[in-house]
């Protein structure tokens, strides 16, 4: 499994976007923020809540420099026809990654190896392709893209302010912490 602070292996996939279903590898996207959301399953109920979620803030992360990946263990045709039924998944404009192997989700730690699914997973990777966040929840539990955007904002705050840290809760324009300084200041 990938740690924090590791580079994540290149890796080549499947992915359904656009109408198109296409091989991509990680390293096309050397030099942006790549958020992966694992999830479960095409066709079932809570994925496409958080799925939708993720699409309603895909320009503010794209504004980040950022691209969504989600990931499940169904096939770039299965994206495809669950995007062509769904009107929730009909808006999704970020790429669907196909992992029908399981191999892209256990390299993150994700796989159900009982259930051959991928628990909910969220990663946040930096433009130098080093892992920063980790968030791994139970199959029954749907996330936020709003805490996901914020979790960008602040890793990426922290990229390009050496020697500050975000405190919990931190949003752009809130107070930060320069630690060994003992002092908090506002950028």
């Amino acid at each position: 499994m990938i740690i924090i602070n590791s580079a994540v292996p290149d890796f080549e996939v499947d992915m359904f976007q656009g109408d198109e279903i296409k091989k991509i590898k990680l390293s096309e996207y050397k030099g942006k923020w790549v958020a992966l959301i694992f999830y479960p399953a095409d066709f079932t109920f809570v994925c496409p809540t958080e799925l939708e979620d993720a699409q309603s803030h895909y320009e503010e992360i794209k504004k980040l420099g950022g691209e969504i990946l989600s990931v499940s263990t169904d096939t770039a045709f299965v994206h495809k026809a669950w995007h062509d039924s769904s009107p929730a998944i009909g808006k999704i404009r970020y790429p669907m990654v196909a992992d029908p192997t399981g191999n892209l989700s256990r390299m993150f730690g994700t796989y159900i190896e009982s259930e051959g699914v991928s628990l909910r997973g969220t990663f946040i990777i930096d433009p130098d392709g080093v892992l920063k966040t980790i968030e791994i929840h139970d199959n029954s539990i749907g996330r936020s893209a709003k805490e996901l955007v914020r979790k960008l904002e602040a890793a990426k705050f922290v990229r390009e302010h050496k020697g500050n840290v975000c405190p919990a809760s931190w949003e752009p324009g809130k107070e930060v912490l320069t630690p060994g300084i003992d002092l908090i200041g506002k950028i």
